[in-house]
C-alpha cells in the first residue's frame, strides 16, 4: 500500500491530467459526432462533456439502444465490451452483472447517480424500474471507481440517465415474441412466448421536464417453473427555477416474479419461486453562486426479496428479507484558475431484517477531493481522492487519477490509476441457511489498485482504441468449502489478480446520400490469477470471461436499418460459445415498426446456474414516437 500510495503521489507531480477525445459508440457508427459531444458525463462529483473525459468510458446512446437487438436492459449491456451479464432469468427477470472479470458484488449500478446497491446481495441490483423507452443514454466506466463513486465500485459502474427533454413527448412500444417451440411437458400447453409493453410520456417546457414511464412483461417459460412477470413504474421530475437554482425529483418502482427452477441449488429447486421488489425516491437540487455550485440530495432504496423454495408449501424453505439503504449528499464544485476543484460529503445508512440473515445495520460515511485540470491545449486530467469510514470496518482512503494527452489531430493516449473497496453484503457477513451456505462475520473488505492505460486513433467516421489494465484485489472473497458435506461458507481468499487486453473498432461508409454501412468489432480478453495458501479452489475466477468477442454490422437506407450483432464467449474452463442476433427497423412518420431474431444459430447455452437461455427466439415490435409538442 505505501509503495502504490508513493507512486501515485510521484506520478501526480508530473502533471495534472489530460484531454481525450474517447468517443467509443456500442453499434450504429452513424450515431453523429456532435450527438456525443453534447452528452455530458453525470457522475456524482464532476460533471464532465464526454469528449473531453479523461479515462475509457462506453457510452450507448438512444439511437443505439433503438438499432439493437435487446428485448431487456439486460440484454443490451451484454453488448458491452467487458460486461459480463449473467442471467438466471431470461428477458430481464433476474441477473448477475460484472465487469472485467469481476464478481457482480464489486460492481456498481445507478440511476441518475443514484446507487443500485443492494446490501442484503448483488443478485436484486438489476432489479430496477427503468422501462428501456426512459432511458437517454448508459455510462458504463471500467476499473477501481472510489473517486468517482465511493463504495463498491470496486471493477467499475454503470450509469443509467434518463430522458429530460425541452418538449413534450409520447411514446408507446409492443413487443411480442416466441420460440414457435411447444412448452416441456409437465408445465401446460401451448409455446414458448411473450411480450412487453412499455410508455413514456414526458411534458417538457423551457424550465421542467416531467417523466412518467411504466412497463409490463409477460413470458409463460419453456421449462417447467421458469415464467415470469415484471413490472416496472418509474417517474422523473426536473424543474428550474432560474438560471442557477433547479429542482429534480426521481421515483421508481420495480416487481419480479419469476421461477426460480435451476436458479441456486439445482436440481433440488425444481419447485422454487422468487418474488423481488424494489422501490428507489431520490429529491436533488443545484443552487449556483458564481464560480461555486452546490449540490444536495437525499436518496432511498428500499428492498424485499422473497425467496420460496418449495413455492406450494410456504411453511419451510422460505427466506425473507427486508432491506434498507438511505443515502444522503453534499456536493459541490468551484472553478478556479487552476481548474475546478470538486468536494463532497456522503453517508449510506442500511438495515436489514431477514428470515435467516437476521436484524443488523450499519453506517458508511465517506468525503472526496478533486482537482480537474489541463496543462496547455495537449494535457488534461483528473486527481482525488475518497476517504470513507465504515461503523464496522473503520477508516481507509483510496486515491486515483486519471491523465489523458492529445497527440495530434487524431491520436490521444491516456492512463488511469485507481483504487477502491468492497464492503462484505449482510448475506456474506451473517447468512443462516445450514447445510447450504453459512455466512463468516469476520469478513474484511475487498480492497483494490486498477491500473489502465489505452491508446486511441479517430478520423472522420473511423476509430480504433486498444489498451492494457491490471487489477489486484486484495482480501479477495469467495465462498468456499473443504469437504462436499460442509456448507459453503465466504472467506477472505488471498490476493485475485487480473491482466486484461482490449480492442474496439468502428468505421462507417457514406454510400450515397440515401445509404449508409457501417461495422463495429471489440475484444476483450482476461488472465486472472489467484494468490492462496488455502487448496479450494475460486469460484469467481473460474467462471468469469476469457474471451469476450462482439462484432456488428449495420445497413441503412431511406427508413430501413439492418444490425446484426454476433457475440463469442469462453468463461474459465467452460466451453466456447456463438450467439448471433439480428434487428430490422422501419421508419414510417411516427411509427417504428422492428422484427428481431435473437440467437439465429440456436446455440445451447447457460449464463448462471443451471438454466438453459432461451433457444431461436422471433420478435415484432411496433413503436410510436409523438415528440416536439410545444407548450
Amino acid at each position: 500500500m505505501k509503495k502504490r500510495t508513493t507512486l501515485f503521489a510521484l506520478l501526480t507531480t508530473v502533471s495534472i491530467t489530460a484531454w481525450a477525445q474517447q468517443q467509443d459508440t456500442l453499434t450504429d457508427p452513424s450515431v453523429p459526432r456532435s450527438e456525443l459531444e453534447e452528452i455530458v458525463i453525470q457522475g456524482n462529483r464532476l460533471e464532465t462533456p464526454f469528449n473531453k473525459v479523461t479515462r475509457d468510458i462506453q457510452l450507448i446512446t438512444q439511437k443505439q439502444l433503438e438499432a439493437l437487438p435487446a428485448k431487456s436492459l439486460n440484454g443490451v449491456l451484454s453488448y458491452i465490451s467487458g460486461v459480463d451479464i449473467r442471467q438466471r432469468g431470461p428477458f430481464g427477470a433476474q441477473a448477475d452483472i460484472s465487469i472485467d472479470g469481476g464478481t457482480s458484488e464489486q460492481t456498481l449500478v445507478l440511476i441518475n447517480g443514484v446507487k443500485m446497491l443492494d446490501a442484503q446481495s448483488a443478485h436484486n441490483m438489476m432489479n430496477i424500474p427503468l422501462p428501456l423507452s426512459a432511458i437517454d443514454h448508459i455510462e458504463v466506466l471500467r476499473g477501481a471507481a472510489a473517486r468517482v463513486y465511493g463504495i463498491n465500485a470496486l471493477t467499475g459502474a454503470i450509469n443509467i440517465v434518463t430522458k429530460k427533454e425541452s418538449h413534450s413527448t409520447l411514446i408507446a412500444d409492443v413487443k411480442t415474441g416466441s420460440s414457435f417451440k411447444s412448452k416441456e411437458e409437465g408445465d401446460g400447453s401451448g409455446i414458448y412466448a411473450g411480450g412487453t409493453v412499455e410508455a413514456t410520456a414526458i411534458l417538457g417546457s423551457e424550465k421542467q421536464s416531467q417523466l412518467l414511464a411504466l412497463g409490463q412483461s409477460n413470458y409463460n417459460g419453456r421449462r417447467y417453473n421458469s415464467a415470469a412477470q415484471i413490472t416496472k413504474l418509474f417517474y422523473n421530475g426536473n424543474y428550474a427555477f432560474n438560471h442557477n437554482n433547479s429542482l429534480r425529483a426521481m421515483a421508481g418502482y420495480a416487481r419480479s416474479l419469476f421461477g426460480a427452477n435451476g436458479f441456486y441449488a439445482a436440481p433440488h429447486d425444481l419447485n422454487s419461486e422468487e418474488l423481488v421488489e424494489s422501490s428507489v425516491f431520490s429529491l436533488s437540487s443545484k443552487h449556483s453562486f458564481g464560480k461555486l455550485t452546490i449540490s444536495p440530495r437525499i436518496s432511498n432504496r428500499y428492498g424485499e426479496d422473497d425467496y420460496r423454495f418449495y413455492k406450494d408449501d410456504l411453511s419451510k424453505g422460505r427466506s425473507l428479507h427486508y432491506t434498507n439503504a438511505l443515502m444522503l449528499e453534499l456536493n459541490s464544485r468551484l472553478v478556479t484558475k487552476i481548474g475546478t476543484i470538486g468536494l463532497g460529503v456522503e453517508s449510506r445508512l442500511e438495515t436489514i431484517n431477514s428470515s435467516n440473515i437476521g436484524k443488523h445495520n450499519r453506517n458508511n460515511h465517506g468525503a472526496y477531493g478533486e482537482l480537474s485540470s489541463r496543462l496547455g491545449e495537449k494535457i488534461r486530467g483528473t486527481i482525488g481522492l475518497y476517504a470513507n469510514y465504515n461503523t464496522d470496518y473503520g477508516v481507509q482512503v483510496y486515491p486515483g487519477m486519471d491523465l489523458a494527452y492529445l497527440i495530434n489531430a487524431h491520436w490521444s493516449f491516456s492512463t488511469s490509476i485507481g483504487s477502491g473497496q468492497r464492503i462484505p453484503s449482510f448475506t456474506d457477513l451473517y447468512l443462516e441457511q445450514r447445510p447450504g451456505n453459512v455466512g463468516n462475520e469476520f469478513l474484511q473488505p475487498e480492497n483494490a489498485w486498477s491500473y489502465e492505460g489505452n491508446i486511441q486513433y479517430r478520423k472522420g467516421s473511423s476509430s480504433i482504441k486498444a489498451g492494457y489494465f491490471y487489477r489486484s484485489i486484495s482480501d479477495f472473497i469467495d465462498w468456499v468449502r473443504d469437504n462436499p458435506s460442509d456448507p459453503y461458507s465466504p472467506t477472505n481468499f488471498g490476493k485475485n489478480k487480473v491482466h486484461g487486453l482490449y480492442v474496439r473498432v468502428q468505421q462507417e461508409f457514406q454510400l450515397d446520400g440515401t445509404q449508409s454501412f457501417g461495422y463495429t468489432a471489440s475484444y476483450n480478453y482476461l488472465h486472472p490469477s489467484l494468490e492462496t495458501s488455502a487448496q479450494t479452489q475460486s469460484k469467481y475466477t473460474l467462471e468469469s470471461l476469457k474471451h469476450q468477442f462482439v462484432a456488428g454490422l449495420y445497413y441503412r437506407k431511406h427508413d430501413l436499418s439492418l444490425n446484426v450483432l454476433n457475440r463469442l464467449l469462453k468463461r474459465e474452463l467452460a466451453n466456447a460459445y456463438n450467439v448471433l442476433d439480428i434487428r430490422v427497423n422501419y421508419q414510417w412518420q411516427d411509427f417504428l415498426l422492428y422484427s428481431e431474431i435473437t440467437n439465429l444459430l440456436n446455440t445451447s447455452y447457460n449464463e448462471a446456474g443451471a438454466v438453459p437461455m432461451p433457444a431461436r427466439w422471433f420478435a415484432l415490435g411496433l413503436k410510436y414516437e409523438w415528440t416536439n409538442i410545444r407548450i
